[in-house]
């Protein structure tokens, strides 16, 4: 699945160093999964997709773009996976007393998460594979911003 943002590499170190916010970002699909139980893998690729695009111009350029959304579904994984990366910068900020995570941490990490949304997801129209997987996989951990730097559940390379 390099072939999604070929440019972006996402190495194994980077996974490690980064589990929290990478758990923290699956917990928020599963989040919106649970509140919108029409939520399909379609509208969740849609938004990781807008997402890396915004972040990759920001990253490279210093510009902050965002294409419009079609669908409230994606608009409200947009708004949600915002709302963690400023959460986990506020919890960065109190318990470090600086911020760490970079915009190129958060667009690595959603490079991770689309490459795999796509390895897992059916591509069916109204699959929800992806978000199966993600519940069954991360579902059963308490998620937690505040405990950032503990170990935590299982990352799936693909």
């Amino acid at each position: 699945m390099q072939d999604l943002f070929p440019a972006i590499e996402v190495s194994e170190q980077f996974l490690r160093d980064h589990e929290p916010l990478l758990l923290g970002i699956c917990d928020t699909l599963i989040a919106r999964h649970r509140a919108d139980r029409n939520l399909t893998d379609r509208e969740v690729i849609a938004a990781l997709t807008n997402m890396v695009k915004s972040y990759q111009t920001l990253v490279g350029s210093g510009l902050v773009y965002q294409e419009a959304l079609p669908g409230l579904a994606q608009q409200a994984i947009i708004h949600e996976l915002d709302k963690l990366v400023e959460e986990f910068r506020h919890s960065e900020q109190e318990h470090l007393g600086y911020a760490r995570l970079k915009d190129a941490d958060v667009l690595k990490a959603l490079v991770f998460t689309l490459r795999l949304a796509h390895i897992r997801t059916s591509g069916r129209p109204f699959s929800r594979r992806l978000l199966d997987f993600l519940i069954e996989e991360f579902g059963r951990r308490q998620p937690s911003i505040a405990t950032a730097n503990e170990p935590a559940g299982r990352l799936i390379v693909p």
